[in-house]
């Protein structure tokens, strides 16, 4: 991991993951780092290339002014075209490989696990940036995931990257997560959904905030 890399995953904190197409995604990204995001995933299944360039061009402006990385979910192309800073692979995707050689050393290169610590060491030994684990809860944005144990967290800790969890967070379900050993936690419904946005978000970067010991 390099150097550069490791300044811009250091730290715990809110990975906010956009939730589809929505007329006002720059306001509401743009709200979503104001309440303290550190890092953002554009996630948007639709084929809808000419708009998915533009959006995510876009985003990856708003967060380079927010310092904050902009990782896209699934695909490499997009994530080359408007210089995110990396990319979210899950296990249908292209391997880390093919996604460093487009992406360059530099890039985060991050991968869904699911519940299974067998499939993360494989990743890691691969040369993943980190680690996601869930649904930690049943979740609105993927309802037929199956639920893995916060034991997983913990566990994962020990393979020595940074450890997401995600699915079904909400600022009331979420310290127990971070407690086993999340030091990111991956938001979507529950931030993009609220009525207000940033101070959703700042209720789940609350939980890293009162913490002991966390470099901001």
């Amino acid at each position: 991991m390099s150097t550069l890399l490791q300044s811009r995953l250091r730290g715990k904190g809110v990975y906010a993951i956009t939730d589809g197409p929505r007329d006002d995604l720059f306001a509401a990204v743009e709200a979503a780092l104001a309440g303290g995001a550190r890092m953002l995933q554009y996630r948007d299944k639709t084929t809808d290339k000419a708009r998915r360039s533009q959006e995510a061009a876009e985003l990856a402006s708003i967060c380079a002014r927010y310092e904050v990385p902009l990782i896209i979910n699934d695909d490499v192309g997009l994530a080359k075209e408007c210089g995110a800073a990396g990319v979210h692979l899950g296990v249908q995707d292209v391997s880390i490989a093919e996604a460093r050689a487009a992406l360059g050393p530099e890039a985060i290169i991050g991968v869904s696990c699911y519940g299974s610590l067998e499939r993360a060491a494989q990743m890691r030994d691969e040369g993943a940036d980190y680690l996601g684990f869930g649904a930690m809860y049943p979740s609105r944005t993927k309802p037929h995931a199956p639920v893995t144990t916060h034991d997983v967290l913990t566990q994962a800790t020990r393979l020595g990257l940074p450890v997401v969890a995600i699915g079904g967070l909400t600022p009331d379900n979420t310290k127990p997560v971070i407690d086993a050993g999340a030091d990111y936690v991956a938001v979507v419904s529950a931030i993009f959904a609220a009525p207000d946005i940033q101070a959703a978000t700042r209720r789940f970067a609350d939980l890293f905030d009162a913490r002991p010991g966390i470099i901001q």
